[in-house]
């Protein structure tokens, strides 16, 4: 629309177009106002009944909430007005009409369900406080993917349409792939490690993985954002200092950038970017932390995966983010590397928020035998992994890396209650549309 202003830079004296949606009419009697809305804030519009041609007032008077309007006028100061300007029409254009049964209420004086707002997400999203949570996801992926640039890393994209799953199992969405069967990938793993084998050396990738997990919890989606990384040259201490470094570059990002929209969802002053490197708790000493909160009905052993309410005891009793290293070695997948003094400990690491687990990495067995030995532990077919494998014969260096789930660094950075919240189309066990 050419010759379009935002709300936000209409200046008193300016003749403007502006365009967006009807926030809101206030009949007051002899004067009116329409409330019109666009993505960078509200502005006033006043009708004055006695002074303007009464098509123009009924146009205005008239419009549904939610229509999609043009005015035309000049910008006139005005401080009783919620921006401090307002705009006398010369014309308002109706470019879309709304009904006026609306599923949900854009302007957030009615709350609506979870439900309700993801069947409507186009409705929803007009609110600023949601809305807001977008422009904040936008932000971190725009500083993770510079952060990731700032370590020398390249950015790759790698298939989602594969023939074996990454690890295996039963968590794989099967689809036909021209007469054969194929699978949606869960992770971009083995595929990165390859990469580090190239003359790229060091990856990243930001993009969907599937999980056909039967999961029904406020953090768990069938669809999600992977943010991945993968060095040539790297143990696992140095992914770990990698993954603390974009961390923390993701929360300066939304400091530095989004005030505004953390302002909107109320969090301006609680917000904290990360200071300090993230404590290191080595697996065993997390069980020990673990049961002395004594928050478990049985102790956790050695060997025990950690529960919800595990993690989330360690999580209270931490305060901020930390590591979990050292994980046993028959827990950890097959492609993470042992340590060389104990085979019995592996180089896997988780990096947690006090909620939940954000991210799963370690160093990777670059050895073809060990590698080989890996799958048969784990009951999987190598022969299967042979595009994986062989590459694996030809010069692979010692790499690590990790992932990150992209959701729940959202929802956890913003005290979400639910992950659907941090993503526009969730895809989850009962959800597969909008």
């Amino acid at each position: 629309m050419q010759n379009r202003t935002y709300t936000a830079d209409a200046e008193p004296g300016d003749s403007v177009t502006v365009a967006g949606w009807v926030h809101e009419v206030r009949d007051l009697g002899g004067i009116a106002f329409l409330i019109l809305r666009d993505k960078s804030g509200k502005i006033q519009i006043k009708l004055e009944k006695d002074e303007m041609d009464d098509e123009l007032v009924e146009t205005g008077l008239d419009v549904a909430r939610e229509s999609v309007v043009a005015v035309t006028g000049e910008v006139k100061e005005e401080p009783r007005a919620p921006t401090d300007v307002e705009i006398v029409p010369e014309s308002i254009d109706v470019m879309a009409e709304a009904d006026t049964q609306l599923p949900l209420d854009p302007s957030g004086k009615v709350d609506a369900e979870l439900s309700t707002r993801l069947d409507n997400r186009t409705l929803d999203l007009r609110k600023e406080e949601v809305k807001a949570v977008f422009e904040i996801r936008g932000e971190i992926l725009r500083s993770v993917r510079d952060a990731f640039r700032s370590l020398g890393a390249s950015e790759i994209n790698t298939p989602k349409i594969v023939a074996t799953g990454t690890e295996g199992g039963t968590e794989l969405f099967p689809i036909t792939y021209f007469g054969k069967e194929a699978f949606m990938n869960q992770s971009p793993q083995l595929f990165k490690q390859l990469m580090v084998g190239s003359g790229l050396e060091r990856v990243f990738e930001v993009g969907p993985i599937f999980r056909a997990e039967e999961h029904n919890t406020p953090r768990h989606l069938n669809e999600a954002t992977s943010i991945d990384f993968e060095s040539a040259f790297f143990d696992h201490t140095e992914a770990m200092d990698a993954c603390e470094h974009v961390v923390k570059a993701a929360y300066e990002g939304v400091a530095e950038n989004c005030q505004r929209e953390l302002e909107l969802l109320g969090l301006e002053e609680e917000f904290e970017t990360p200071d300090g490197e993230f404590p290191r708790l080595t697996y065993e000493e997390a069980i020990e932390r673990i049961n002395a909160t004594g928050e478990l009905d049985e102790q956790l052993v050695w060997g025990d995966d950690l529960p919800t309410e595990g993690e989330r005891a360690l999580g209270d009793d931490v305060g901020e983010h930390y590591f979990i290293t050292d994980w046993p070695s028959e827990i950890k997948p097959f492609y993470i590397k042992d340590h060389d003094d104990d085979e019995q400990l592996s180089t896997g690491f988780d990096m947690m928020h006090p909620r939940m687990e954000l991210v799963s990495g370690g160093q990777r067995e670059h050895r073809y035998d060990r590698l080989v030995e890996g799958f048969e532990q784990q009951g999987l077919d190598p022969d299967q992994f042979e595009y994986y494998t062989k590459m694996f014969k030809y010069g692979m260096p010692p790499h690590a890396g990790w992932g990150l789930g992209g959701e729940r660094l959202v929802m956890t950075m913003l005290g979400l209650d639910n992950i659907r919240e941090a993503v526009l189309f969730p895809r989850d066990r009962q959800r597969l549309s909008p």
